[in-house]
C-alpha cells in the first residue's frame, strides 16, 4: 500500500491550466497516481497508509526560489522555516557572484568577510569543503529544502586573479575557465555574477563571454546581477543580452527591476527589449521579488575603486580622512557605480542589520534619520558604521516603483525569487514572505495574476530554466515536492516592522514526499538535498 493519499485537493498543477479536483497518491518520494474527481466517481478511490483531507486547499508543486542567499543558513539552521513555511522546496544559491566554493584557504577568508552582511561571518559553520562538489556533498548530509548552486564568478576571479581592478592574463583566464568547468562537472546549474560587487565587477565583457561559453557547453545558464539597476539600467540589460548572444548561453536576469527615480514607469522599455531578443531566438528568463525596496550591504554602495583589493583595503581607505572624503564625493555628488550611477539619497537607505549588537540603535532608521538625531552628516554616520562594524551592516534601499514591479511580474518569462538576506535584526520581509505575498496580495487582493498563472511562474517556469525533468509540475512520476495552501487566507505574515513573522494559510509542505511543514508547524524532517545539473 502506498504511503500517502492527499484527498480532494484543488490541484493547480503548475502548467498554467485550470485547476481540477483530485486525489493525489505519493509513494517513495514521487507522485504515483492522480485520480481526478470525474474518474473517481464510478470506481474505488485510492487508499494509502495515511490520508490527508485537503478539502478547501490548493495542491501545487513546491515553489522554486530562483534567487536565494541561504548558502550558510541551510547548514547552520536545520529549521529554516524562513523558506519551508513559504512552500519553498528548492532554492538556487551561489548568487550575485559571491559564495563559498570554489575557494582555497585565502579566498575563503576573504569571501567570508566580504559577504558577512549577506550570510553572517560563519563562525558557527565548519567550512570542511573547498570545491563545488564538496559543498554540494555537504548539503547532501540533509537540509530543510533542496538547493541548486550557481558558480560565483566573483569568487572564481578572486581565486584566479585576486581583488585588483585589472584584466586577467591569458593564464588566469584559462584558470577561471577550468574552475568553471570543474564546478559545472561537479553539479552546478550555471554561473552567477555580481557586476556591482568586487571583484566580479572588474571583469570585462570579453572575459565574461569566455566563461559563459564554458557554462553553455555544459547546458547551464548565466545569472548576472548586472552593472546597473539605476542610471544605466537599460544599457546594462542590453549588455547582458548581447554578451550571452555572443556566447550562445541561456540568460537568467537576477532580480530584474527598474529602480531609482530615473526609471520610474520605464518597465515597458525593459520588456520591449526582452521581447525583441526573445523574438530573435534568445533564451532568456528573469526573476523578481514582489516588493519595491531593494536590499544589500552598506559597503556595496561605495565606488568600485574604493573596494579594490578586498575588505581589508576598504577599511584602510575608510580610515584615511582624505580618501574617505573622495568616497563621500563619489557617493553624494558624482554618483557611485556601487550605487548604480545615482547620487545616494540617504533618506532611502535604512539600516536593516549590524554584525555588532552594540550598534543595534541604528537598525530600523535611515542613515539620514540617524544623522539628524546625532547632529552629524549622513556620511559621518555611514562611515562610522562601516568602520566599527567592519563592513557588516545591511540595508534596505527604498528606491523601487510599484508600477514597474507589477509590469515585470506579468511577463511570460518571469519567475519568482526572494533575494532574501536572512541576517540582521530587521531583514527585508521578502526573505520570509515572497511567495505567499505573490499569492495573497498580487493574486487574491489585486488580481495582477490569476492563481494558475502565478503558480506557473513560481514552479514550472523555474524548473524549465533549471532543466529539471521531474520537478515543477503535479504529474505522475514527478518528485513529490508539494505545497498545500488555502487561497482564501494565504499571505505574508512578514512586514517591515516584523520581518520574521511566518506566512498564513500554508499548512503543509512536502519535500521528497515527506512533511517538512505539517499543520502549519515545522517538523524535524531534513529531506532536502543538492539538486545537481542534469547531464546533457
Amino acid at each position: 500500500m502506498e504511503e500517502l493519499v492527499i484527498r480532494d485537493a484543488d490541484v493547480v498543477d503548475g502548467s498554467g491550466a485550470d485547476s481540477y479536483r483530485a486525489d493525489v497518491v505519493v509513494d517513495g518520494g514521487r507522485i504515483v497516481s492522480i485520480v481526478k474527481e470525474a474518474a473517481a466517481a464510478g470506481c474505488q478511490r485510492p487508499r494509502a497508509r495515511r490520508e490527508l483531507d485537503a478539502e478547501g486547499l490548493v495542491l501545487a508543486p513546491g515553489f522554486i526560489d530562483m534567487h536565494a542567499h541561504s548558502d550558510l543558513a541551510l547548514l547552520r539552521d536545520p529549521d529554516h522555516s524562513a523558506k519551508a513555511a513559504q512552500g519553498v522546496t528548492l532554492e538556487v544559491i551561489g548568487q550575485d557572484g559571491l559564495s563559498y566554493a570554489p575557494v582555497d584557504d585565502r579566498t575563503l577568508g576573504e569571501v567570508r568577510r566580504a559577504i558577512a552582511g549577506w550570510n553572517g561571518p560563519g563562525d558557527d559553520v565548519d567550512f570542511d569543503w573547498r570545491s563545488v562538489g564538496e559543498y554540494l556533498d555537504r548539503l547532501d548530509r540533509g537540509i530543510a529544502v533542496n538547493a541548486a548552486y550557481l558558480i560565483p564568478q566573483g569568487t572564481v576571479r578572486a581565486l584566479a586573479v585576486g581583488w585588483d581592478d585589472r584584466e586577467a592574463t591569458e593564464a588566469e583566464l584559462e584558470h577561471m575557465r577550468r574552475l568553471v568547468a570543474e564546478g559545472m562537472e561537479q553539479g552546478a546549474v550555471g554561473m552567477s555574477s555580481g557586476l556591482t560587487y568586487t571583484p566580479g565587477m572588474y571583469a570585462k565583457d570579453a572575459e565574461l563571454t569566455e566563461l559563459c561559453r564554458v557554462v553553455a557547453s555544459y547546458g547551464g545558464y548565466y545569472c548576472p546581477h548586472h552593472r546597473s539597476y539605476g542610471a544605466g539600467a537599460l544599457q546594462a540589460y542590453e549588455e547582458m543580452v548581447e554578451l550571452t548572444r555572443e556566447a550562445d548561453c541561456p540568460l537568467h536576469l537576477a532580480h530584474a527591476t527598474m529602480n531609482f527615480g530615473v526609471n520610474k514607469g520605464r518597465a515597458p522599455e525593459l520588456l520591449t527589449l526582452l521581447d525583441d531578443a526573445l523574438a530573435a531566438g534568445a533564451d532568456i528568463t528573469l526573476d523578481t521579488y514582489p516588493y519595491t525596496p531593494g536590499c544589500t550591504t552598506l559597503v556595496a554602495l561605495l565606488p568600485s575603486w574604493a573596494n579594490e583589493g578586498g575588505p581589508e583595503r576598504v577599511l584602510e581607505r575608510l580610515a584615511d580622512d582624505d580618501t574617505a572624503e573622495r568616497i563621500r564625493h563619489h557617493l553624494e555628488e558624482t554618483g557611485s557605480d556601487g550605487c548604480h550611477g545615482v547620487p545616494v539619497e540617504w533618506e532611502t537607505i535604512e539600516i536593516s542589520g549590524t554584525g555588532d549588537p552594540a550598534l543595534a540603535e541604528y537598525v530600523g532608521c535611515t542613515v539620514l534619520e540617524s544623522a539628524r538625531l546625532r547632529g552629524e552628516s549622513p556620511w559621518t554616520v555611514a562611515r562610522r558604521l562601516l568602520l566599527t562594524d567592519r563592513l557588516a551592516p545591511t540595508i534596505l534601499q527604498h528606491v523601487g516603483h510599484e508600477e514597474n514591479v507589477r509590469a515585470i511580474m506579468r511577463h511570460r518569462v518571469h519567475t519568482g525569487g526572494s533575494d532574501g538576506i536572512l541576517q540582521g535584526a530587521k531583514p527585508h520581509p521578502r526573505a520570509y514572505g515572497t511567495f505567499p505575498h505573490y499569492l495573497g496580495h498580487y493574486v487574491r487582493e489585486l488580481g495582477v495574476l490569476s492563481l494558475e498563472e502565478c503558480v506557473a511562474h513560481l514552479t514550472s517556469r523555474a524548473a524549465a530554466r533549471l532543466r529539471l525533468p521531474d520537478r515543477g509540475l503535479v504529474r505522475e512520476g514527478y518528485r513529490a515536492d508539494l505545497v498545500l495552501f488555502d487561497p482564501a487566507t494565504v499571505g505574508a505574515g512578514s512586514t517591515y516592522e516584523n520581518p520574521r513573522e511566518l506566512p498564513t494559510g500554508i499548512p503543509h509542505v512536502l519535500v521528497d514526499g515527506r512533511f517538512v511543514m505539517e499543520d502549519g508547524r515545522r517538523t524535524d524532517v531534513l529531506a532536502g538535498r543538492s539538486v545537481r545539473r542534469a547531464p546533457r
